[in-house]
């Protein structure tokens, strides 16, 4: 199995590296940004690819997006994507691309047990899926309803956006402190999948799922 890394951590990408080539997988190439990636994928055309959702320039989607167009442009190569935590969103998107090739989608903690990982690229490698449990559990969550996840003050605060109020106007409403709404709100866009980009406003996209719109 011969595959290409994709991770703009140095620390990461070598010890990524050193963990595959110690379980005989062949590394042909490694890259830190988006770009060179692909270039990389071009002229290796690997078995599969492993690549970080947040790489540079803006470590928003880059690598989501450089693993969506190794599924369409070499759709037999299959692509594991690392997450530091669930983006159900960027999993959706992900799983939507119909392909020969395998895909998988893992948490980096999933990384720390070598003999689980390296079983989930060689499915990936060979055409199958690997996605990680959580992944799943929010998905399934997601399609049931897309809010189900939300505890009872964390809907008030949501509630209180779709008003237009503000975070202080939300402390005052909720008789809270300012610092108590940010991590509220903070959880709603991580549970709703909405994580940070330049072109995506994350507090209208949480309104928008709220009115089921």
């Amino acid at each position: 199995m011969r595959v290409v890394i994709a991770e703009d951590s140095v620390l990461l990408r070598e010890g990524l590296t050193r963990l595959l080539e110690e379980a005989g997988v062949e590394v042909a190439a490694t890259a830190g940004d988006a770009e060179a990636f692909l270039r990389a994928v071009d002229a290796n055309i690997p078995d599969a690819v492993v690549v970080d959702v947040r790489m540079p320039p803006t470590f928003s989607d880059e690598g989501l997006r450089a693993a969506l167009v190794v599924r369409k442009r070499w759709p037999d190569v299959g692509v594991l994507v690392l997450s530091q935590y669930v983006e159900a969103r960027y999993a959706t998107e992900l799983l939507s691309v119909r392909t020969s090739g395998g895909v998988g989608y893992l948490l980096k903690d999933r990384v720390a047990d070598v003999a689980e990982f390296v079983e989930a690229l060689q499915r990936v490698a060979q055409g199958g899926s690997a996605i990680d449990p959580e992944v799943v559990a929010q998905l399934l969550t997601r399609k049931a309803d897309p809010l189900g996840s939300l505890t009872a003050r964390e809907r008030d605060v949501l509630a209180l956006m779709a008003e237009g109020r503000s975070n202080p106007a939300i402390a005052s409403a909720l008789v809270v402190g300012p610092g108590a709404v940010e991590k509220h709100v903070n959880s709603i866009f991580m549970k709703l999948g909405l994580a940070p980009t330049d072109t995506d406003h994350r507090r209208v996209l949480a309104v928008l799922t709220y009115l089921g719109l």
